[in-house]
């Protein structure tokens, strides 16, 4: 799926940047242009970035 029309960035580049650290949604604007145009994106962008952090998350038990 599209996420970015005016770069063409999909879901799966998203999540390959998240994957490969990039946590913060200036890092995904940095490396993938996204949200850089006219921002329509940047809501699901913000979702697929909550999303994949939250997979990734180390929950600690607290004793």
């Amino acid at each position: 799926m599209y996420v970015c029309l005016c770069k063409g960035i999909t879901e799966r580049q998203l999540k390959e940047a998240i994957a490969e650290g990039n946590t913060e949604f200036m890092d995904l604007k940095r490396e993938l242009g996204v949200g850089s145009q006219c921002g329509k994106c940047i809501p699901v962008a913000l979702a697929i970035l909550a999303e994949e952090t939250a997979k990734n998350a180390v929950f600690y038990e607290v004793a």
